[in-house]
């Protein structure tokens, strides 16, 4: 099982490599953003299981969920500095082994609390694989096949996050919820051992001429970072005083860090890297999207079960439509930005989501599946090919002493956008449908909520295509 599926991983990877070594290289890194993309969706279809087994709340198990994506959320960037510092394959190796030993507590974890907390631990490990990962490209891979390399790994994240759901629905149903995590084991210790034996080995500096790692930095962003995702997060569907005080903390923590940094030799984050319009472009347009993809995962599952009447296993099919379609589309938009420019990929990505999410504002009931389901495969191939291009653009062209902390912060961009679009995007849903409560708003409104969404959504990538569009202007100016 285990030697098919890497040489599944390995084949996808001959367009972006040319000597087996680096083949091999580029499949240690797939199975680790493979591993980490599962790691977050294949824990949703587990919490009422988990429920009944721990005999919990639905709000208490929803913290086996938000325990990783927050542990990921606060810690990406700083691992992706450390792995600047001390050597990123020595970095990844510890978070392939940090993930696989969480995995291990995870499945035999007998309380809910313990379970939690080695979520949290798993999410650390995912964060430095997150990371790192993309990190890696610019040492596995040539220049020139730099837009296929990422593209695979957008693929092995897409198939990640499509195949968590139905994964965990049949492990749980035959075996029970800890082989959700048990699953995790043969691929960790098969990643693991690919990334000792193919990844290059790190280049050892003398001591003076290390950089000095930003405890202060590291501990202002985590907090802030940890403020912002909670705000978001909590209050079931409320945004109440104490999200209002989250958010309060976490502008307060942003402004620290700030000047923190400014006043550090050797910063987490260099605020000089902003007055580069096109970094600081890609991040506020990976946001933007991120934030509209989450639309998707907000208002689909409502308006196909309650306007359009499916159970739940056509909602599931249809939802699984989407990642299916990224998986196919990132490693082709990949070879395009290699060949075509980065620029007019981005450019392309952003027309098609825009079209497909004012497709969805527009549309009536009438067109049924079809109707939804057509529009959802131009928006996600589209971001397929805007992430792809985006993350190629920025890779490309730091310096390799940066690229463990651009990756974390463009992974960071894109989570916050997830997050922010799972609240934003949750609210403007249920203003739009004029209903305290969705799950039981007439059909009629809730297909309303659906155009008015997509709607705010279309405007959103509208305003990310402005932004792209004009740091490429200032670019080919200068």
């Amino acid at each position: 099982m285990k030697t098919s599926f890497a040489g599944q991983v390995v084949a996808e990877a001959q367009s972006a490599a040319t000597t087996p070594s680096a083949r091999w290289a580029l499949a240690s890194l797939a199975l680790s953003v493979l591993l980490s993309s599962l790691g977050t969706s294949i824990a949703n279809v587990a919490l009422p299981s988990l429920a009944e087994a721990f005999n919990a709340s639905f709000q208490a198990v929803q913290w086996v969920v938000i325990a990783y994506l927050l542990a990921i959320t606060t810690l990406i960037v700083s691992t992706g500095r450390l792995g600047d510092i001390v050597g990123r394959r020595r970095l990844l190796l510890v978070g392939i082994f940090l993930f696989t030993l969480a995995s291990l507590l995870c499945a035999l974890a007998p309380t809910l609390w313990l379970l939690i907390a080695a979520r949290a631990l798993q999410g650390l490990g995912a964060a430095m694989m997150m990371a790192l990962t993309m990190a890696f490209v610019g040492e596995t891979v040539a220049k020139e096949k730099t837009g296929s390399a990422i593209g695979l790994l957008g693929t092995m994240s897409a198939i990640g996050t499509a195949l968590g759901p139905s994964l965990g629905g049949v492990l749980i149903a035959g075996l029970g919820w800890p082989a959700i995590f048990f699953i995790n084991l043969p691929l960790g210790v098969l990643a693991l051992f690919l990334a000792h034996r193919f990844l290059p080995v790190d280049q050892r500096k003398a001591k003076a001429e290390r950089a000095g790692f930003d405890t202060t930095g590291t501990l202002l962003l985590a907090l802030t970072l940890a403020a912002y995702a909670l705000a978001m997060t909590t209050g079931r569907g409320m945004f109440g005083q104490l999200n209002m005080a989250l958010l309060l903390a976490a502008f307060i923590g942003a402004a620290l860090f700030m000047f923190a940094e400014a006043r550090i030799t050797s910063p987490l984050v260099q605020m000089a890297m902003f007055r580069q319009p096109e970094l600081s472009a890609s991040l506020a347009t990976s946001a933007l999207v991120a934030t509209v993809m989450m639309a998707t995962l907000v208002v689909g599952p409502f308006y196909l079960s309650r306007s359009l009447g499916l159970d739940a296993a056509m909602v599931g099919f249809v939802l699984s439509v989407g990642p299916a379609v990224a998986a196919l589309t990132a490693v082709p938009a990949g070879r395009l930005a290699d060949r075509l420019g980065t620029q007019r990929v981005t450019t392309v990505g952003l027309l098609g989501m825009a079209t497909g999410a004012i497709t969805l504002s527009v549309l009536p009931t009438m067109f049924g599946i079809p109707g939804y389901l057509v529009p959802l495969v131009v928006i996600t191939a589209s971001y397929a090919f805007f992430q792809t291009a985006n993350n190629t653009a920025v890779m490309t062209g730091v310096s390799p002493e940066q690229r463990g902390a651009i990756s974390g912060m463009l992974n960071l961009s894109r989570n916050l956008g997830l997050i922010t679009g799972a609240s934003v995007m949750g609210a403007v849903f249920a203003f739009g449908s004029a209903s305290s409560d969705i799950a039981t708003a007439p059909a009629d409104a809730v297909a309303t909520g659906m155009r008015i969404t997509f709607a705010v959504a279309a405007a959103l990538v509208v305003v990310a295509l402005v932004i792209a569009t004009g740091a490429n202007r200032r670019a080919w100016r200068n």
